[in-house]
């Protein structure tokens, strides 16, 4: 028998949990489990594109926002019309409004749930966190992606940790990359590249990270920072970076759908993260073996091994600056330990958890 299996997520842009959607479709081996991923909103739909290509159905729900809720009719008539046997919602708001509309299908139609937190509940807005924290208790099943995620969920809730992952093999492979990305981006051999992929949200701090670039590339202007990345902060973080003059010292590339690629040319991967889940470029990162300078948010202080990272407290540019210099001054860049970990973070482990969990429900 087969189980049709819904992903819900406000969006499919090129996000973090949007990304690892991809990852678990790229990982899953279908057979006895059909899957399905609705979206509200229209414009963010770079991903649909590699689901249809790992063969999940994209369907988008026409809603630019969760409070408009004209979504849930809709969603209503997909469940009934493709017989959805588990939903597995990806946003604390859109979830928290699936749980209700689900309730009021008949019992021979209502299909089981799962939720996944990609992020620390401290991060939501008021609004969010009590609507979810109201309806959550519906849930068959809820996952956090980090322990630090789960922490600070509320205790009471029965919470299974689990990290969605990535697929470290292809991740890997793009090494072979580093020369010609560094040529299209005119980079020397000799000059230290440090890199972030993280979309321009006020919680990924690029405010800091500029102001600390500039005071490296101030002392030492073989290092270079590169970005990859966008978002609703985009035309201030511009901004800031023309202000503080650092022109191709710090390159802004915007978003790239080979972002990996664009990796292998790193030689120190960084975040200045205000607050984190656990960052899919973080394990990119691992996978490529790159040494990591990072803030000791959400789940990052537990992915990293200090052997080789450098961990500080959110928002301190005096101590983002000593980091990168310390960990650019350092020998052997391109020869990470490689005991980086990366294998904690395989797709295919997660997406066999999760079709068990499909399954598990489908028969119960």
């Amino acid at each position: 028998m087969s189980t049709n299996v819904l992903h819900l997520i406000k969006g499919l842009g090129p996000g973090g949990a949007e990304q690892l959607l991809v990852n678990q479709a790229r990982a899953s081996q279908g057979g006895d489990l059909d899957f399905h991923v609705s979206y509200l909103v229209s414009w963010k739909n770079h991903l649909c594109a590699p689901l249809a290509e790992a063969g999940w159905v994209t369907s988008c729900l026409e809603s630019d926002r969760a409070w408009d809720l004209r979504w849930i009719p809709r969603f209503r008539q997909l469940l009934l019309r493709e017989r959805i046997d588990v939903v597995h919602g990806h946003s604390p708001l859109v979830s928290a409004f699936a749980r209700l509309a689900i309730c009021t299908l008949p019992k021979k139609h209502r299909p089981r749930s799962i939720y996944t937190e990609h992020n620390e509940w401290g991060r939501h807005r008021p609004w969010t966190r009590r609507l979810n924290r109201l309806t959550i208790g519906l849930e068959d099943h809820v996952i956090a992606v980090s322990d630090a995620v789960k922490r600070s969920m509320p205790a009471s809730l029965d919470v299974e940790v689990l990290i969605h992952g990535i697929d470290i093999e292809a991740v890997a492979a793009q090494k072979v990359h580093r020369g010609a990305v560094r040529h299209e981006l005119g980079i020397a051999d000799d000059e230290i590249v440090i890199g972030i992929v993280a979309n321009f949200r006020k919680e990924k701090a690029y405010d800091v990270l500029l102001e600390a670039a500039a005071k490296v590339t101030a002392e030492n202007p073989k290092v270079r920072f590169v970005s990859v990345g966008q978002g609703p902060l985009e035309a201030e973080i511009r901004a800031h970076h023309e202000r503080l003059g650092l022109g191709d010292q710090f390159l802004i590339l915007g978003y790239r759908d080979d972002a990996t690629r664009v990796m292998s040319a790193f030689d120190i991967f960084t975040l200045a993260s205000r607050h984190e889940g656990l960052p899919v470029s973080l394990m990119d990162a691992l996978a490529l073996e790159l040494p990591v300078v990072a803030t000791t948010v959400g789940g990052i202080p537990d992915a990293l091994d200090e052997s080789n990272s450098i961990l500080i407290e959110p928002g301190d540019v005096a101590a983002l600056v000593a980091a990168h210099t310390e960990m650019a001054g350092r020998a052997r860049l391109d020869a990470a330990s490689s005991g980086s970990g990366a294998e904690r973070f395989d797709a295919g482990a997660a997406a066999a958890t999760l079709a068990e969990h499909y399954r598990e429900f489908n028969e119960s």
